[in-house]
């Protein structure tokens, strides 16, 4: 079984006990969460399909921690002028938990 949902404005497909690195979210850790915004069931090959979303289908996480993730390297050059830029910045992610996908 698995599901196609919405978490922070991005859609991720989640399976029962996956862990997921997700933006930032406004949550302690440990604490559970649900998110309702699901756009496709799958259960034993029968697929649901929301028009937007499925009626009455959450899934429902736990917050693991939150961190950072790796440095991405912006590098920026004018050619034939000698100007470059570097920059960079590290996102921040939390990681969660899928604990139940509930029709």
């Amino acid at each position: 079984m698995y599901a196609i949902v919405e978490i922070a404005g991005q859609q991720f497909k989640v399976v029962k006990d996956q862990q997921i690195y997700v933006h930032r979210l406004q949550a302690e850790e440990g604490t559970s969460l649900e998110f309702e915004n699901v756009m496709l069931v799958e259960n034993d090959g029968k697929v649901n399909v929301g028009t937007p979303i499925v009626q009455g289908a959450k899934v429902s996480a736990t917050v693991v921690s939150h961190l950072k993730g790796d440095k991405v390297l912006v590098f920026k050059k004018k050619r034939r002028k000698g100007h470059q830029k570097m920059n960079g910045h590290r996102q921040y992610l939390t990681k969660i938990k899928i604990d139940d996908i509930v029709l």
